[in-house]
């Protein structure tokens, strides 16, 4: 990976328990620095730390707010090591990297391993991840779509604005499980609330 392509780093980990009971490649890669954020937001690679919660590999995978709690399609066993812009989650499950759509909730394969998916971000980050490096965002926002992608209203174009993290996964959780059972073209109303 291009150290170049870093733009924040998160320190050193101080959570050594979750560390060392980390998969052998995840735990080389975010021990020092304790996770990172490339390319201004294009990704962020959580950390083994107890703070900032948004930073928080434990409280991604463990806190109230876990990725398994939130959306039915994640395992308890799912490692939720990083998110792209947009909220959309990357888990480690088993060898393989699985990508979460947070507004829909499915999971899907996305890489047979951690090796792969760090060739893919190294390559053309923007194509392989499907997102904009035009968007310099500060350390804990990502950005919310609205109207959401999964909507087709979005088709015509979605405004985006940074928002922080928390605040856009328990929005796409919650928008993910109200979704659920609506069948593919299904019309729904979404009510915008400041």
């Amino acid at each position: 990976m291009n150290p170049a392509h870093r733009t924040w780093n998160g320190g050193e980990s101080d959570d050594a328990e979750l560390l060392a009971a980390l998969p052998a490649g995840l735990r080389v890669m975010i021990a020092h620095p304790a996770g990172f954020i490339l390319r201004y937001g294009a990704i962020h690679f959580r950390g083994c730390v107890d703070q900032p919660d948004w930073h928080s590999l434990r409280k991604a995978w463990y806190g109230d707010h876990s990725f398994h709690r939130l959306y039915p399609s994640v395992f308890e066993t799912d490692i939720p090591f990083a998110q792209d812009q947009m909220g959309d989650q990357y888990l480690l499950r088993s060898e393989e990297v699985f990508r979460l759509d947070a507004e829909t909730g499915k999971v899907d394969r996305f890489a047979s391993d951690l090796e792969s998916f760090m060739a893919g971000i190294d390559g053309d980050i923007a194509a392989y991840l499907n997102v904009g490096l035009d968007h310099q965002l500060e350390p804990g926002f990502l950005l919310l779509a609205y109207p959401p992608f999964c909507m087709a209203e979005s088709s015509g174009g979605a405004s985006l604005r940074p928002v922080p993290s928390g605040e856009l996964i328990l929005f796409h959780a919650d928008l993910a499980a109200q979704i659920r059972d609506v069948p593919d073209g299904g019309k729904v109303i979404i009510t915008a609330t400041e």
